[in-house]
C-alpha cells in the first residue's frame, strides 16, 4: 500500500507510547503518509533531540499531562518495561480505542491483562528498514477489533513498508524471528563478507565496499523482480563456475541453511521467552 492509498485511512487521532529508535521511524513514516500531527501525542520520559525538534515543528504534544484517549494507542516501550508502564497506558484507553502493540513476547492476552480497559488489541512486529519505508512487518487481530480499526491499522503500518496479516498469533514469535532480528543477520553477512574479502587478499576498504553494495545491490534486484530468490541465484550461477564452487560450500549439509534454521529458532524461542 502506498502513502497515497493509507492517507484516507489513517485513525483521526494516535497516541504513540515510547519514541525510541522504532517509535520514531514509525512516527516519521505516519506523518509522511499523511497523519494529522495536531492529533497525534508523544508518550516518551526520555526524548530525542529529534523527537523534541520534530515535535516542536510539527505541533505535536509530547508528554502531555494526561494524554486523552484516542483511535490508536500505540505501545512500543521496551517489553522489559512493559509492567511498570500498564497502569498508565490503561488510562489512555477509550471504549473505542484499539491497541496496536509492537512488544516483542508480549501477547494479546498479557496486554489484556495487565491492561483492563483493552479490548480490540493488534499485535504486530516491525522492523529496522521501516525507518526508510521499507519495513516488513506481521500482524494478528484480536476478535474485538473492527474492520475500521483493522483499516486504520494496516494504513498506519502500510505507511513504513510490506505489511502481512498472520492467521494466528503464535506466529507472531517466528515473524519475529524472521523479519523483526532479520536485518540484523544481513548486516552480519555484509560483516563476513567484508572479512573474507580481506583474507582474499583486498584492502579492508575495498571489501567494505564492494561488499555492502553487492548486498544492497542483490536486495534491490530481489525487491524489482517477480522471479523467486531461488531462480534468480540459478541464474547467477554458471556450472562449474566460481559462484558454482562457492554455493557448493554455503549450501552443503553443515552449511548457510541449517544455520539460519538453527538461528531463527533460537530467536522464537526467545521471543517466547519475553511473553507474560
Amino acid at each position: 500500500m502506498s502513502a497515497g492509498d493509507a492517507r484516507g485511512r489513517l485513525p483521526a487521532s494516535l497516541t504513540l507510547v515510547g519514541a525510541g529508535r522504532m517509535g520514531a521511524a514509525m512516527l516519521n513514516g505516519w506523518l509522511a503518509a499523511g497523519l494529522d500531527p495536531r492529533r497525534a501525542t508523544i508518550v516518551e520520559p526520555q526524548p530525542s533531540e529529534a523527537v523534541r525538534g520534530l515535535c516542536a515543528a510539527r505541533g505535536i504534544a509530547l508528554n502531555p499531562a494526561e494524554a486523552a484517549a484516542a483511535a490508536v494507542l500505540v505501545v512500543a516501550i521496551k517489553p522489559q518495561g512493559f509492567a511498570e508502564a500498564a497502569r498508565a497506558l490503561d488510562r489512555m484507553i477509550g471504549s473505542d480505542t484499539v491497541v496496536l502493540s509492537i512488544l516483542a513476547g508480549k501477547t494479546v492476552a498479557d496486554l489484556k491483562v495487565r491492561l483492563r480497559s483493552a479490548r480490540a488489541v493488534v499485535r504486530a512486529m516491525p522492523n529496522l528498514p521501516a525507518s526508510i519505508g521499507r519495513g516488513a512487518t506481521g500482524a494478528v487481530a484480536s476478535p474485538e477489533v473492527t474492520e475500521d480499526q483493522r483499516a486504520a491499522v494496516d494504513a498506519l503500518l502500510a505507511a513504513n513498508g510490506l505489511v502481512e496479516w498472520v492467521g494466528a498469533e503464535d506466529e507472531i514469535d517466528a515473524v519475529t524471528a524472521v523479519s523483526g532480528s532479520g536485518p540484523a543477520y544481513v548486516f552480519l553477512l555484509v560483516e563476513a563478507l567484508e572479512a573474507a574479502g580481506v583474507a582474499a587478499g583486498l584492502s579492508p576498504a575495498v571489501a567494505a565496499r564492494l561488499a555492502r553494495a553487492t548486498v544492497s545491490g542483490a536486495g534491490a534486484l530481489l525487491d524489482a523482480s517477480d522471479l523467486p530468490a531461488a531462480e534468480l541465484r540459478r541464474n547467477v550461477t554458471s556450472p562449474g563456475g566460481t559462484t558454482a564452487a562457492a554455493l557448493d560450500v554455503l549450501m552443503r549439509a553443515d552449511g548457510l541453511a541449517p544455520l539460519l534454521h538453527e538461528a531463527v529458532a533460537a530467536a522464537k524461542r526467545r521471543a517466547g521467552a519475553l511473553a507474560g
